[in-house]
């Protein structure tokens, strides 16, 4: 089940306002659960205080492949995030965090926040 994307804002105010919070040292984690069990919706954002346009789209694109390979179809992960709203917020250190530590550090948010057991 492949991911789908938040694009609207109220989704993500809802995740924040309803949801449950991981901050770690690459990345912050807001996850919600929605009331159907369709395939898992992922949103990205970066705000301004990380940097420049190039730096926060270099920061995003981090976070997209993380939860690209993260939530693949053939990971435990993929069928745990069924029915769940995901949004993850780049952080100063998302950027120069090594890609496997990120990628760890997803992982443990989605635990954290009781996505995955």
């Amino acid at each position: 089940m492949r991911p789908e994307r938040l694009r609207h804002r109220r989704d993500f105010l809802l995740c924040a306002s309803k949801g449950r919070k991981a901050p770690l040292p690459g990345l912050v984690l807001q996850a919600r659960r929605r009331e159907d069990d369709g395939a898992p919706r992922v949103g990205f954002t970066v705000t301004k205080k990380i940097g420049n346009a190039v730096v926060r789209n270099r920061t995003r694109r981090r976070l997209r492949e993380a939860a690209r390979l993260v939530l693949a179809a053939d990971q435990p992960a993929a069928a745990a995030t069924a029915g769940h709203d995901l949004v993850l917020i780049g952080r100063e250190g998302t950027r120069a965090r090594d890609f496997r530590v990120l990628q760890d550090d997803l992982r443990r948010a989605l635990r954290k926040t009781g996505v995955l057991p």
